[in-house]
């Protein structure tokens, strides 16, 4: 793909990626952001090159794939910097309840141990050193997933939107 042709997934990931770091944003960001930054990177790419209708299938999700990628990445980056500089996030806010959680199944042996311990380990990486390698990890993979769903979501229904709206 040439350089014209990212560009607006780029722009539109870190777009999407800022407005997810936001707290209160921060929750309704994979399922409404994301699709709209695909759906704008659509948009920007039919301005920029010119593209004449219809835009095609490959097209569409080609474009949620990039944007949801460069979402993710951003939006991982940004948490960690945040995590960074103030050694704490939701994590640790959330660490307790999920303990509380856990133990309420009642379950019991070495896993659900070495899970707890796991779980304490990195949060006290975090709230030490401001940076865990394994939560970094953790939320790369989950923000890939999610943001790649969504953001094929939001390229197929920018596609059939800008289809609609270009016809005669």
């Amino acid at each position: 793909m040439e350089t014209k042709k990212i560009l607006p997934s780029v722009v539109c990931g870190f777009g999407a990626a800022v407005l997810t770091t936001v707290p209160g944003i921060k929750n309704i960001g994979c399922c409404l952001i994301v699709p709209v930054g695909a759906f704008m990177s659509l948009f920007l790419d039919n301005k920029i090159n010119k593209s004449l209708p219809p835009i095609d299938f490959k097209k569409a999700i080609a474009f949620g794939i990039l944007t949801g990628i460069f979402a993710a990445f951003f939006s991982t980056f940004f948490d960690v910097l945040i995590t960074f500089i103030s050694h704490t996030n939701d994590y640790i806010d959330a660490l307790p309840q999920t303990e509380s959680l856990m133990n309420s199944y009642k379950l019991t042996g070495p896993l659900f141990d070495q899970t707890i311990s796991m779980l304490r380990s990195m949060a006290k990486q975090i709230q030490v050193n401001g940076f865990s390698p394994l939560y970094t990890f953790m939320i790369f993979v989950t923000n890939i997933i999610i943001d790649l769903i969504f953001g094929i979501l939001g390229g197929l229904l920018g596609m059939s939107y800008l289809n609609k709206r270009n016809q005669p």
